[in-house]
């Protein structure tokens, strides 16, 4: 069996309470690329009540809008990312970009010296 330390960042208030992280991130990445929030909870397998609830919950916390919901019409209803929303996708984008294979390369560096200091 192969073992790998993996990392996840997030954002949190000053008292740990967490804001919005990488699951939330490809949520709102999901809903930019679908236009739809129903659309992005079926690509990702999740359920519109808790995600919905915790959406509604990360933009009380920021004190802003990630999101605009357009309910039904012709086509169906559409939700979009609000500038503020596009601009936590890219950072986060950027982030990833930049520090995913440095930070993956330090973890395995990490991993083989936990191996080899067990099998000793």
């Amino acid at each position: 069996m192969s073992i790998k330390i993996k990392y996840k960042i997030w954002l949190e208030t000053d008292d740990k309470d967490g804001v919005l992280g990488d699951g939330k991130w490809c949520l709102l990445k999901a809903i930019d690329e679908t236009g739809c929030l129903n659309d992005a909870l079926k690509k990702l397998g999740l359920s519109y009540r808790k995600t919905w609830d915790n959406l509604v919950k990360i933009e009380e916390m920021l004190g802003f809008k990630i999101l605009e919901k357009q309910r039904g019409g012709a086509s169906g209803g559409q939700t979009v990312l609000t500038e503020n929303g596009k601009a936590i996708v890219k950072a986060f984008d950027e982030f990833h970009e930049k520090y995913d294979k440095i930070i993956s390369e330090g973890l395995d560096e990490m991993t083989l010296k936990i191996q080899n200091n067990i099998e000793k």
